[in-house]
């Protein structure tokens, strides 16, 4: 049975580490959790390190300045991993092709450049195509997530799937809270996919790519390899965050007045009842449970 605490002072001491989400965990995509930040300051103050672990599907370097934007002070973490960067370099191995087809909105563009000339991937030419050019797909996102679903998207996918394309899924979050809407995310258009027999890969959470990638950047910050049992998943995604810490054997705290609010009945903190059953339903035990991040 998941424990829930009231604050992340209550478990903070056990960790050395903690791996935390963006969306819905630390800020809703207009501004940052005021309580969110205040806690992760403390837990820093402490020594602790405060890695972002994100499925966005733009390398680190764009989320930075994304973060800037809505307000979350820098010095508040100690780096990013996210789900581009470890899609950049599936897309930089070649198992894509040389010529993709890019769903997803201009904004996203970041996630294309320099693939080929970073040292990092040690990339092949990526070229952006129309569809009947393509040898591959990258879905960064829908094109228009606040107007389109993804059944939107059944004709282009169903023609993908008679050229027998294969998907990169650079996010595979399936929806997230913008300010007070909901919007549906990379993730979607690749279940989607994979439901009609389709081929779609993801390499965010809960894959062990960006978990990977995300311990190693932890090591070159703490200058020495930080043992999993010192690290805390934090999220508010049951099949992304949970999950991916689960599969990973790493220790988590459910944040459930995310994408989790309504089923676990969370104002303040989740009605017990309601989430034991949500948690039944997922078949996932996170380590805590918390309502806000605070």
């Amino acid at each position: 049975m998941t424990r829930i605490i009231e604050n992340l002072s209550e478990i903070s001491a056990n960790y050395d580490a903690v791996f935390c989400d963006l969306w819905g965990c630390l800020h809703n995509g207009v501004e940052p959790f005021q309580a969110a930040v205040d806690a992760l300051y403390a837990f820093k103050k402490s020594g602790g390190i405060v890695h972002l672990l994100t499925n966005s599907p733009r390398p680190a370097s764009a989320v930075y300045p994304q973060l800037d934007q809505i307000g979350v002070p820098r010095d508040l973490y100690n780096g990013i991993t996210a789900s581009g960067d470890a899609s950049r370099a599936a897309l930089a191995s070649g198992a894509y092709g040389h010529k993709v087809f890019h769903i997803g909105p201009e904004r996203d563009d970041a996630f294309f450049q320099g693939v080929d000339t970073e040292d990092f991937y040690q990339g092949i030419d990526v070229q952006r195509v129309p569809l009947d050019q393509a040898e591959g797909v990258v879905c960064t996102g829908l094109f228009h997530d606040n107007t389109e679903t993804p059944g939107d998207y059944a004709e282009l996918l169903l023609n993908m799937k008679n050229r027998g394309l294969k998907m990169l899924c650079a996010n595979p979050d399936i929806q997230v809270d913008r300010g007070n809407q909901r919007i549906y995310c990379a993730g979607a258009i690749a279940q989607a996919y994979n439901d009609m027999g389709g081929t779609a890969h993801n390499f965010g959470k809960p894959h062990p790519p960006i978990y990977d990638l995300a311990r190693n950047r932890l090591n070159a910050i703490a200058g020495r390899v930080v043992s999993d049992k010192h690290i805390l998943c934090i999220g508010d995604g049951i099949n992304t965050d949970i999950r991916g810490a689960v599969l990973e054997d790493l220790d988590s705290l459910f944040v459930t007045g995310g994408l989790a609010a309504a089923e676990t009945n969370t104002t303040g903190q989740p009605n017990p009842a309601k989430l034991q059953q949500f948690l039944g339903t997922s078949q996932l035990t996170p380590t805590c449970s918390i309502g806000h991040l605070r």
